[in-house]
């Protein structure tokens, strides 16, 4: 069995870099739930979390992207390649 399956809880986070917490809508951080505490334990309030105890890698890494602005490339708004025909009087 894969590690990644073994886990029993997901956690999201935004780094601390040289003193600095990433800003709001940046890239978001995957660790399991056991590796986060741990971190907290020994640096409390270093990093910001930003939700704890998600269920599946999947939905964490989802909600990871989410936070930073991501937008799948089929909800983005399409540019057409047609040039736009006007109508001759």
């Amino acid at each position: 069995m894969r590690k990644s399956d073994q886990a029993a809880a997901w956690a999201v986070y935004r780094k601390t870099a040289h003193g600095k917490v990433s800003q709001p809508g940046g890239q978001g951080t995957v660790c399991e739930q056991a590796e986060w505490e741990e971190m907290e334990r020994d640096n409390p309030g270093y990093h910001t979390l930003v939700r704890a105890n998600i269920a599946s890698e999947p939905e964490a890494e989802a909600l990871a992207r989410d936070t930073s602005g991501y937008v799948p490339p089929e909800s983005r708004p399409r540019k057409s390649k047609m040039p736009v025909q006007t109508a001759k009087p």
